[in-house]
């Protein structure tokens, strides 16, 4: 067993292994907020033209480089995974009416 690392450091690619010890998938995304340091889960794939699942942080026990370990023993009843919508963004009351139309689209 290696030593455990700091979800920062998860990679697209990392083998993603279930309770039993068997190969579930891989990472396809980490979700979360790193200026916060809220990790919030993995976006895991099982397969080439699989759509990938939504495992939530809860689910994670243990991340070692290379590898992350979930309570799970397959991933059939987890949701798929989503991206979240984009951010809102302000426009400063002083902005031109270009600038207002602009940042609809």
């Amino acid at each position: 067993m290696s030593d455990p690392v700091s979800w920062f450091l998860i990679e697209r690619g990392w083998k993603v292994a279930g309770a039993n010890g068997d190969e579930l998938g891989t990472v396809d995304e980490t979700v979360g907020d790193s200026r916060e340091d809220i990790f919030d889960g993995l976006a895991v794939s099982s397969g080439l033209f699989a759509t990938p699942r939504y495992v939530p942080a809860e689910r994670v026990t243990r991340i070692e480089e290379g590898a992350v370990y979930v309570d799970l023993t397959d991933l059939s009843g987890l949701g798929e995974h989503t991206e979240p919508p984009p951010s809102e963004q302000i426009v400063p009351a002083k902005a031109s009416w270009w600038d207002r139309l602009r940042s609809k689209f």
